[in-house]
């Protein structure tokens, strides 16, 4: 309608060829790719239980669409230096280009950035911190995008920046459904663990041990768990006494099947 029907076809393909460098790497890994919506700023390829894959692996996959924003860019780019393409329309595509890769670089969730932060995070935090401490920064970058997006209306000469104001509240909505289903996407993950054992054991790989107090609620031991290390739980007494070392698989099992999360842990192994 507005006559830039070219322009926005071009956006569509950059966006879909960005995320086809996602799917194509989580292929390349037998990780399944459930879903891909493809949205003005890029894209969002939804994995299959991407709190079971390494956090490497989930790294690599988040970097694969910027980075086919760069030779996208760079081919532009070299077409307007060559003269194969008009020079107007080269600066558009390698602008294009390199607007939605620096935007998806953003660390809010589920921006490529995002899922970057997520995973030097499993490297730091245990996985419930690493979701609280992603969400929350996730939330607090999309309140100020959304702040800057009105503030403009009071500059001089210019008014609300409404691409991004909306781009703001989507991904403030995102985070803030994802922030509050925690609970939810924390079972989730512990639901798949059994494949943590199972790359654990095939690399001979040392268990992480894990001391709590054996009146410590199950619900808190299992917080503990980190991304990729498999652990051992040592039960102890205030004293100092270990009364128990339990397999991880066994306290995931409890807690999984207990209908009181709050329990002391030492209750389930007597």
């Amino acid at each position: 309608m507005t006559g830039y029907f070219a322009e926005l076809f071009t956006l569509f393909l950059i966006v879909l060829v960005h995320e086809i460098g996602h799917v194509v790497v989580a292929r390349s890994f037998d990780i399944r790719v459930r879903e891909v919506k493809l949205l003005p700023f890029g894209g969002v390829a939804e994995i299959e239980d991407a709190g079971s894959i390494p956090a490497k692996q989930d790294a690599l996959i988040a970097i694969a669409g910027p980075l086919q924003n760069v030779w996208m860019g760079l081919a532009a780019w070299g077409c307007g230096q060559l003269g194969w393409w008009d020079p107007e329309w080269a600066a558009y595509v390698w602008k294009a280009n390199l607007m939605i890769g620096l935007f998806n670089l953003l660390p809010i969730y589920p921006l490529d950035g995002g899922k970057l932060l997520q995973a030097a995070f499993s490297y730091g935090f245990n996985y419930y911190s690493m979701m609280k401490w992603t969400s929350r920064i996730s939330i607090v970058l999309s309140t100020l995008m959304i702040g800057f997006a009105i503030s403009t209306a009071f500059w001089p000469s210019n008014g609300i920046q409404l691409n991004l104001l909306v781009v703001g509240l989507f991904l403030w909505l995102t985070n803030w459904t994802y922030y509050r289903n925690i609970p939810y996407l924390f079972v989730r993950f512990l639901m798949h663990r059994d494949r943590v054992a199972v790359r654990t054991i095939a690399r001979g790989s040392l268990a992480r041990p894990i001391i709590v107090n054996i009146k410590q609620p199950i619900i808190g031991v299992v917080r503990l768990l980190w991304r990729e290390q498999y652990h051992l739980i040592y039960l102890m007494e205030l004293e100092g006494r270990i009364v128990k070392v339990v397999p991880e698989k066994e306290v995931v099992d409890r807690f999984l099947i207990e209908r009181d999360p709050n329990r002391a842990v030492i209750e389930l192994f007597r």
